[in-house]
């Protein structure tokens, strides 16, 4: 006989340990399939949906009894508020985020299963992480957790929370994903689905610990590494459940030294996202793939060159995303800087105004001034802001649009826009922080050498997957 929902989340140490995990989290409840479509409950009323209290846990699940709801899931990043649906759209109210590697497949190759996450668990051994790893088995498949403490707030400070945990699972998996391949294909024929996912992202939720599964009469139960040799099935039944509630043990700052390789080599989250690029798979094909647009010939092929103008804009604008993530803004900034150095190119960056000549000139311009203090500093490198927000000069306003128009159009005209973007990214990637915060360091080491030579930059970065992941 199934579980009953209600009373398995009323019970003292189940609701105990979902209030423990989901705390902080932005929490979905799934309701009964209808019609072939899987239902998601988000909210409640106009705030996101929330568990503080074990006494949240039923009562969610009350809640939404009308919907029959089954499976807890939790998003795997922690925010600093969730008062209103606005809070989960805005990257700066991410505190910290778990790092989730999420292997699927049937239930009937649990064994494979378990082989892939072996994988990964020696993958982050080799790099000395390992106190802050758990697994969970989360149904027909399982994940592996990297405790979202093992990134240290010195660290987080520094880069995105999600940034850091996408580019460490991007990275390991990058690095078993032939040996995750070769596993895939010892399953018997017809039952070839295993697969590893890297499916980081902004809002995506994942199960928490002792939820029940959405269709099978199993538990979500937790399980250090060494314990996967003695896992069993057994451990997921509802009346009879083993779970090891040891996935709070964690060392902070012990994946620091790793996250900052996985950073520099493959980049982060918005870096995937902004380029079009944010999920990967390895392994098994889905069963469906949506169909691919022809891709563009090899860059190696194409003969027209990229003006300096755009190049500067380019990589200005990449400059700005990788910092602050904003898309809009960083457009308009870099066009506002392309236009900015074309004019110290043609002036030698003087500047001719002509003075007030009486009191009451002199009376405005001060006034004027002093209404319009309005600027953003990237780093050491100052621009000024319109009202609404995007970059000026003078007073003219640098608009997305306008970036398009300048910019992207001219780009689109010797590679396709996304490809080059894509690379510019990647590109500006493997630099040091501080070089993209530097003015004059920006210019001579990311901009100047590629200045006239940007066909480089697209041979060697505008794939999904440049190289160097060898060890440092």
């Amino acid at each position: 006989m199934a579980a009953d929902p209600l009373t398995h989340y009323s019970r003292e140490d189940v609701s105990t340990e979902i209030a423990d995990y989901a705390r902080s989290r932005w929490v979905a409840v799934e309701g009964g399939a209808r019609g072939g479509r899987r239902t998601f409950f988000r909210y409640r009323g106009d705030e996101p949906l929330a568990i503080g209290s074990p006494d949240d846990v039923p009562a969610v699940i009350r809640r939404f009894a009308f919907a029959r709801p089954r499976a807890v899931y939790a998003t795997a990043n922690l925010y600093s508020r969730l008062a209103s649906r606005f809070d989960v759209d805005k990257p700066e109210n991410v505190s910290a985020t778990t790092a989730v590697w999420d292997i699927d497949n049937e239930l009937e190759g649990w064994k494979q299963t378990l082989e892939a996450a072996r994988l990964i668990v020696e993958e982050l051994e080799r790099a000395g992480v390992v106190k802050s790893v758990y697994l969970k088995w989360s149904g027909r498949g399982c994940h592996v957790h990297l405790h979202e403490g093992a990134f240290s707030p010195e660290l987080r400070s520094e880069h995105h929370p999600l940034d850091l945990a996408y580019a460490v699972v991007e990275y390991v998996i990058r690095r078993i994903e032939d040996r995750v391949a070769e596993l895939a294909s010892e399953a018997p024929r017809g039952r070839r689905v295993l697969a590893v996912e890297n499916d980081m992202d902004m809002k995506r939720v994942f199960t928490v610990p002792l939820s029940l599964h959405r269709e099978l009469d199993v538990v979500a139960v937790c399980f250090r590494p060494d314990e996967i040799d003695d896992f069993d099935l057994d451990w997921l039944r509802p009346d009879g459940f083993r779970h090891n509630p040891g996935w709070r043990e964690h060392v902070v700052g012990e994946a620091d030294a790793r996250a900052r390789r996985a950073r520099g080599v493959v980049g982060g989250y918005f870096t995937a996202k902004a380029s079009g690029e944010v999920r990967t798979r390895v392994g098994a094909p889905l069963a469906r793939t949506p169909a691919r647009r022809p891709s563009a010939p090899s860059t190696g092929t194409r003969a027209r060159k990229i003006g300096r103008f755009q190049v500067m804009g380019l990589l200005q604008a990449a400059r700005y995303y990788l910092l602050r993530g904003d898309l809009e803004r960083a457009k308009s900034f870099g066009l506002n800087r392309a236009i900015f150095y074309a004019w110290a190119k043609r002036t030698g960056g003087r500047v001719r105004r002509s003075r007030p000549t009486s009191p009451r000139q002199r009376t405005l311009l001060e006034a004027e001034e002093a209404e319009r203090p309005r600027f953003e500093a990237l780093g050491d490198e100052v621009a000024y802001l319109s009202e609404d927000g995007y970059f000026e000069i003078g007073d003219q306003v640098q608009r997305p649009e306008d970036y398009d128009r300048q910019i992207a159009s001219k780009i689109a005209r010797a590679v396709p826009y996304e490809e080059a973007w894509r690379a510019a990214l990647n590109y500006l990637s493997t630099f040091p922080r501080e070089v993209l915060l530097s003015q004059r360091e920006f210019f001579e080491k990311a901009y100047k050498p590629v200045r006239d030579r940007f066909h480089e930059v697209l041979e060697r970065y505008s794939s999904k997957r440049p190289g160097g992941l060898e060890e440092a």
